[in-house]
């Protein structure tokens, strides 16, 4: 089995002890079942990561010591965002879940008119706090050191204003293909729309903006399914795969 991880938003530095916080300790301990000794990985998202024996483990609580610093990191060659359409419970988490796996460097949730979901104020908070959350666990599945942010939701126009490098955006009318661009020069954007896709002005803003259109086959994926297609694609044309 390989070596448990755990995400940690606190300082870390070889030496030190303390007590794991509440989530990973009971995960540890109880889905786990880790014993006094046993090896894990903690990181912090600020490069590299971690190794720490336990030194105590009780049904809530287990402490650790920080052993060693390995200065390594998993991340892919491209830097992608990955601006997606907002989409309903599990499908949203497991297009951020798998687009981490696949090595998306940030994520953009876009509130799109056709966006099932609407959120203002608190519940938007709180649902970013869970993508957060969502990422970070998808960072110690897959080995990654630095975990991408999840940024507050935008409308489409709004991110369009500040967006920076190029433009892809997945449409099943589009002509060109991913294999039929050049390699990026530096960091790509992906967008890709919510259930039902986007509206026809939201659209005109995204070709307004610059933003290449972009084919994944002759078959219309689902929200869920087009943006990893893609990403798997982008990493295999010009990444790591």
């Amino acid at each position: 089995m390989s070596t448990p991880r755990f995400y940690l938003d606190q300082p870390l530095a070889p030496g030190a002890r303390f007590n794991l916080p509440p989530g990973p300790a009971r995960h540890a301990a109880r889905a786990l079942r880790l014993a006094v000794d046993d090896t894990v990985v903690l990181f912090n998202g600020c490069g590299g990561e971690y190794n720490a024996r336990i030194e105590r483990i009780n049904k809530d609580e287990v402490a650790v010591s920080l052993t060693g610093f390995a200065d390594v990191e998993r991340e892919s060659r491209l830097h992608v965002m990955l601006a997606q359409g907002i989409s309903s419970g599990e499908r949203m988490d497991y297009t951020l879940q798998k687009a981490v796996e696949l090595g998306v460097a940030a994520i953009q949730p876009i509130a799109a008119k056709r966006s099932v979901v609407k959120l203002s104020g608190e519940r938007a908070d709180k649902r970013v706090a869970h993508w957060q959350g969502v990422v970070a666990s998808a960072c110690e599945q897959c080995g990654r050191n630095q975990v991408p942010p999840v940024c507050a939701p935008l409308t489409l126009a709004n991110w369009l204003a500040q967006a920076e490098g190029r433009l892809l955006f997945l449409s099943p009318l589009a002509d060109a293909r991913l294999a039929d661009l050049p390699a990026p020069s530096a960091s790509d954007c992906l967008v890709a729309g919510p259930e039902g896709g986007f509206e026809a002005d939201e659209i005109a803003a995204l070709h307004a903006a610059g933003a290449i259109p972009v084919r994944l086959g002759a078959r219309i994926l689902r929200t869920e399914t087009a943006a990893l297609a893609a990403l798997a694609a982008m990493q295999t044309l010009w990444g790591d795969f």
